[in-house]
């Protein structure tokens, strides 16, 4: 199988084209436990994996982190002895591997297609073990980005830590688009999936070599789509049709102090994305100083704390089932 890789910034849609591409025959595309950016941390506390125990330790822990996943991988049966028989090596993206490609055969699917945008993080891994790997950089008008993560219960709070970490991520990504073929990478921007999506969707069935179907419009139909919503509020949007008048919400919403700061910081990627600055000049960004990036690191961590307090108590519960068990990890390798 050749899998696929979303990759982007959250809050930019990609539940929305996840459901969608789930819609193919081709493509298995569950809701993601982001097991590399959840177990990648936590690697040093599988002393030698060519020791059968410790492998089949951390093929159990993988599977029970899918298990304990939010929104549940419905159809499939998580054998640890047949997912360590596929494993290719003794390595957890071996096990990541063998974990989805297990959940694709259950889907009758060709290939799978891992959602956890977080991969951004770990391209070198990913294409030192997969042979051409495709990737589905999905990006958004990082203003309207940067106002929905001060809405969600998720992600930084203050514009300036937004704008540092959507600038970084696009970046990276810009980075691979221009290391790879064209073959394995295709750029998807939010307001071309939700202003065009059936030319948007056409488009991406032709780069994975995949057979459009109208149903990936009809994604909110769907019980994966009903499943994520009643997970988390995150979610609610994707049971609703495509919603087409959903960008430039910042000009109405966000201040023009924010506006200022956000396209000082992240103008050159905002440029290089094609999208237009309001206030900020090329060549006039505001320039920030430690007192003043210390000010806002700690408005945003207390913000980040206000913001949990809003989380609905189910909501965190589910949350808290996956946390619980990697800091069982933790404690067991202390042990």
């Amino acid at each position: 199988m050749n899998p696929v890789f979303m990759i982007g910034t959250q809050r930019s849609g990609s539940n929305l084209l996840r459901l969608m591409l789930n819609q193919l025959k081709e493509v298995a595309s569950p809701h993601p436990p982001h097991i590399l950016e959840r177990m990648c941390p936590l690697m040093d506390c599988y002393d030698d994996l060519s020791d059968d125990k410790t492998f089949m330790t951390l093929v159990d822990d993988v599977c029970r982190l899918v298990e304990l996943n939010p929104v549940e991988w419905s159809g499939v049966s998580f054998d640890r002895k047949l997912i360590a028989d596929k494993a290719t090596e003794r390595s957890l993206m071996a096990v990541y591997s063998a974990v989805y490609e297990l959940y694709a055969e259950s889907q009758e699917a060709e290939t799978w297609c891992c959602k956890s945008l977080a991969n951004i993080k770990y391209i070198d891994d990913i294409n030192n073990y997969f042979d051409h790997p495709k990737f589905i950089y999905l990006y958004r008008d990082g203003r309207d980005v940067a106002l929905s993560f001060q809405k969600a219960v998720v992600g930084e709070k203050h514009i300036y830590n937004i704008a540092t970490n959507w600038s970084d991520t696009q970046l990276k990504a810009l980075m691979l688009k221009d290391s790879i073929s064209e073959k394995y990478f295709h750029s998807v921007s939010y307001e071309q999936l939700t202003q065009h999506p059936e030319e948007t969707a056409r488009a991406l069935c032709e780069f994975l070599n995949a057979e459009y179907v109208p149903e990936m419009l009809d994604f909110h139909k769907t019980s994966e789509a009903k499943n994520a919503a009643k997970s988390s509020e995150l979610w609610g949007n994707v049971t609703s049709p495509i919603l087409k008048n959903n960008s430039k919400k910042y000009k109405k919403e966000m201040s023009e102090d924010d506006v200022r700061i956000f396209e000082s910081v992240a103008g050159g990627v905002l440029d290089c994305l094609g999208y237009e600055r309001d206030h900020i000049l090329r060549g006039e960004e505001l320039k920030f100083d430690t007192d003043e990036i210390d000010g806002f690191n700690e408005k945003n961590k207390k913000q980040k704390m206000e913001n949990m307090k809003k989380v609905d108590e189910s909501d965190k519960q589910r949350r808290e089932r996956q946390a619980r068990l990697l800091e069982e990890i933790k404690s067991r390798a202390a042990a």
